[in-house]
């Protein structure tokens, strides 16, 4: 496997990962100091995560809660600085407790340094998250 060495290429790298869900190499991906942020997180869920052992430690039951099947529409756009880039996607698959559809859209700005993410800012919908049997939907 060749190493990432753009944001983008490290982003498309990472929902690979997800997809085969495998959370520790995803983790990896990760500056140890990096930061996961949900601006339009609902009351009770955590607006921010702070390190790397932060973010894995959320990211570790995501297979058990959502099954993700693909990653659709995904655009990529570089801003001007090169070490951030804005994405836009969907994410699809089934919810793994109800075994009902799950379908998500998000924006996510993305920064990343020496090949790892240092800040990530997942804008996703808290209203499809706040459906019956959507409890980890966020988590991504």
């Amino acid at each position: 496997m060749t190493i990432p060495v753009t944001p983008a290429e490290l982003y498309h790298h990472g929902l690979q990962l997800l997809l085969q869900k495998d959370i520790p190499a995803w983790v990896n991906l990760w500056d140890d100091n990096g930061v996961l942020e949900f601006p339009f997180a609902p009351e009770g869920r955590p607006p921010r995560l702070e390190g790397k052992a932060a973010v894995g430690d959320y990211m570790r039951r995501y297979p058990d809660h959502v099954d993700m099947h693909d990653f659709a529409d995904v655009k990529l756009h570089q801003t001007t600085d090169p070490e951030t880039i804005v994405v836009e996607m969907r994410g699809v698959g089934r919810l793994v407790e109800t075994d009902s559809p799950f379908d998500m859209t998000y924006i996510a700005v993305v920064t990343v340094k020496d090949g790892l993410i240092t800040s990530y800012r997942d804008y996703w919908n808290p209203l499809a998250a706040s459906q019956p049997g959507a409890d980890f939907a966020g988590a991504h």
